[in-house]
């Protein structure tokens, strides 16, 4: 499944939900469901600066497709991560590069998030395309 097709889904299902509070406990479990981090990820370089919680976010590649793993100590921002996960992750980093995250927008996410937890999810999505772009220049 293409990332658009991916958002595209994604926004379906989170606005079928009756409200706000159904959407966090939905996040909430997709981050309860993340695989666990391994250790070896869990390094100050991994760590997502403008977060106020301690957010990890690690690239991995798998023949052409980028890999991304996550974890975070508080729920919802391991929710927002695994949404990333979820929608880039087994993707090729120029599939990335080339779609910028219209989701977040889509769902309200940054209208319904507190300022920390939006400019934190920002910070994710920063880091996710640096990898997704320095991963580029490695594989044309």
């Amino acid at each position: 499944m293409s990332i658009l097709q991916t958002q595209a889904r994604l926004v379906a299902d989170y606005q079928a939900l009756p409200d706000w509070e159904s959407r966090y406990q939905k996040i909430i479990a997709l981050g309860r469901a993340l695989p666990p981090l391994p250790e070896d990820f869990r390094v100050e370089a991994n760590k997502v600066r403008g977060c106020s919680s301690t957010v990890w976010l690690h690239a991995t590649t798998e023949g052409d497709r980028v890999v991304f793993h996550a974890d975070s100590d508080a729920a919802i921002p391991k929710g927002l991560a695994g949404l990333l996960v979820q929608v880039y992750s087994g993707q090729t980093a120029k599939a990335i590069l080339a779609a910028p995250p219209a989701f977040i927008e889509e769902l309200g996410l940054n209208q319904n998030l507190s300022t920390n937890r939006a400019n934190g999810l920002s910070s994710m999505v920063k880091q996710l395309m640096a990898y997704a772009a320095a991963l580029s220049v490695r594989r044309p």
